[in-house]
């Protein structure tokens, strides 16, 4: 009898998949160590892989605009996987991806995820599933970039790394917060400071150091919770929860 691997406990994406496609995929996988900071890949490079977050790993997706500026459109943790996983074999990237908070992620080689699909149309269908996920989470984040303020946008992607990354301490200066959301640094400061006053939470150099998570979370728009409704209809209990850590500030 084939041995799950412990490692793939810590993707809710690999968990979720049929036993025997889970094996198919184990088999072919390597795990790899990123710290902050690292690309996976740049817009217009050729993608050769298909990585999966593992535990608190979190790679954001960055469109880059014509005037040097980067905007985050998405956040992918352990519910998903960031690379050509419904794209066919390489292709070029549109978008960059960025190791956001470091830690372990699997890798598989497109021509090999591609030849494994072929033999298995419960994985192929899985994949496109998620795929679909990505592209709503996506959707809600040009939407959410278009109507919400700074102070909703901000309290949305603490929140979302608070669901994922299971602790209240955020490694994440304002400078680093400011680019993910397209604004300059001086808005996510006077935003940063309301938040601090109300007891939400404290930064301090180099990190943000979540002390009312409820609150944060009331003071979120509600982008997240939709992403994670539509994520629940298509692909259950994949999407990490508030609920399913304990997280108390230190």
């Amino acid at each position: 009898m084939d041995t799950l691997h412990p490692e793939l406990l810590s993707s809710n994406l690999l968990m979720a998949l049929r036993p025997a496609d889970r094996m198919r995929l184990q088999a072919r996988m390597e795990t790899i160590t990123a710290p902050r900071g690292v690309v996976l890949f740049n817009a217009g490079d050729v993608v050769r892989h298909a990585w999966f977050p593992l535990g608190s790993t979190l790679v954001g997706f960055r469109v880059l605009l014509d005037d040097g500026r980067g905007v985050e459109t998405a956040l992918v943790g352990r519910e998903g996987a960031v690379g050509g996983i419904v794209s066919q074999g390489r292709l070029p990237a549109f978008s960059c991806a960025e190791v956001q908070f470091p830690g372990k992620l699997l890798r598989i080689d497109l021509q090999v995820l591609e030849a494994l699909k072929s033999e298995s149309i419960t994985l192929r269908y899985f994949f496109a599933r998620y795929s679909d996920c990505l592209l709503a989470q996506v959707f809600q984040s040009v939407a959410c970039n278009a109507t919400h303020t700074i102070e909703q946008r901000a309290a949305r992607w603490l929140s979302l790394a608070l669901d994922r990354t299971e602790s209240a301490t955020i490694p994440l200066t304002q400078d680093q917060l400011s680019s993910m959301l397209g604004v300059g640094r001086a808005y996510v400061s006077r935003v940063m400071g309301v938040m601090q006053r109300d007891g939400l939470l404290a930064t301090v150099r180099g990190r943000v150091e979540i002390r009312d998570p409820a609150g944060l979370r009331q003071r979120a728009c509600g982008c997240g919770a939709q992403v994670r409704a539509h994520f629940d209809e298509v692909l259950a209990g994949v999407y990490p929860a508030a609920e399913d850590s304990e997280i108390t500030a230190k």
